[in-house]
């Protein structure tokens, strides 16, 4: 099937496009009226997650109000410890939550990678129900969280302020830890696989606590890993590359390392200028960021400010991917999106005009 808006693929193999492409973390999320009222249908938000029809459905209401240059697969970084049978479950206002927390090298070693296309079998139905439905109109991005942030949740059971149990591990235990994430990095490359095999045509890793960790401790059990996930993936299906971003919140202090592990581009937080990040990578990587969320409070012109302020800090040529920081608001109104959307699409051209015609 032809792709009729390929661009966000091209600026990941950084090469000439129009003007900057752009997509959302949590693009579907809990901002839309539409969205909102699907969840309420479907209950539990995993109910939602393993519903093929309704998750199709709101990975692709983002596309009817906006103008994107891609879908992101609805669903959640931890369906891979769910399908280990840790008992995933969700606080209303509270997050996810473990029954069977992993705290004890008796549990780790009880633990098996799954099956992907088989215990992960909702997940590949939407992946393929979504590239069907979306029938060229953009690519699909396939995801999934980093090892570490996958073990964050397990050993900690919850979201966490401290961490401790898991930094405890980590310290106390590391051969533990090595293990556990060895188990979830295999996990994480087959899941990524099946994905790709569905239909995905770029995948993320989204390492959301790797920020959390020292220098010595993110090489060693963060970044080690998504490497060696990295190196399994199959970079290849239906004739493109299939890209790979890598995204360490808060780990603009290691985009060097980042940029050395074989991924084609980088997710950086509103935290790291992109200026001194493409300066830092040079050619090696594609960047994809880096705009703070929270500025979609602000009124429209200041929303065009912040949008103009980030295209000169990353300057023309190619190679730049638009992204809304970690996620939007359950309060963000849909209309400042659309400002977000309308800014961008004017001030962009102008990044890309003497490289597309040249």
């Amino acid at each position: 099937m032809e792709l009729k808006n390929d661009r966000f693929l091209r600026a990941l193999a950084r090469q000439p496009v129009d003007r900057t492409p752009v997509w959302m973390m949590r693009q579907a999320g809990r901002y839309l009226p539409e969205y909102k009222e699907v969840r309420a249908q479907a209950g539990s938000f995993m109910d939602l997650c393993r519903d093929t029809a309704r998750a199709c459905e709101v990975t692709l209401q983002p596309l009817e109000r906006y103008p994107l240059d891609a879908a992101i697969l609805f669903s959640d970084i931890l369906t891979i410890p769910d399908a280990m049978g840790l008992g995933l479950y969700f606080e209303t206002g509270e997050g996810p939550k473990f029954r069977k927390p992993v705290r004890s090298a008796e549990d780790v070693a009880a633990l098996t990678a799954p099956d992907a296309e088989r215990d992960l079998d909702y997940v590949m139905r939407a992946v393929s129900t979504i590239r069907r439905e979306l029938n060229g109109r953009v690519p699909l991005i396939g995801f999934s969280g980093s090892p570490w942030t996958l073990a964050t949740y397990m050993v900690e059971g919850a979201s966490s302020k401290d961490f401790r149990h898991v930094k405890g591990m980590l310290y106390s235990s590391p051969d533990v830890m090595h293990q556990l994430l060895d188990t979830l990095a295999t996990a994480v490359t087959d899941y990524l696989n099946a994905q790709i095999r569905a239909g995905a045509q770029a995948v993320q890793i989204f390492d959301t606590w790797g920020g959390t960790l020292s220098t010595p401790a993110y090489r060693e059990f963060s970044l080690r890993y998504m490497e060696q996930i990295v190196a399994g993936l199959i970079r290849e299906q239906d004739g493109r590359r299939v890209p790979v971003i890598l995204f360490t919140k808060n780990g603009g202090q290691w985009l060097e390392d980042l940029a050395d592990t074989g991924a084609d581009a980088l997710g950086l937080d509103w935290t790291t200028e992109l200026s001194s990040a493409r300066s830092r990578v040079g050619r090696k990587v594609a960047l994809q960021g880096n705009m703070d969320p929270n500025v979609l409070f602000a009124n429209p012109s200041a929303i065009r400010a912040e949008v103009g302020r980030i295209l000169d800090s990353y300057g023309h040529g190619p190679g730049h991917i638009f992204n809304l920081g970690h996620g939007i608001s359950q309060f963000t109104d849909p209309d400042n999106v659309t400002a977000f959307m309308e800014a961008l699409h004017e001030l962009s051209p102008a990044y890309h005009a003497q490289i597309a015609s040249g």
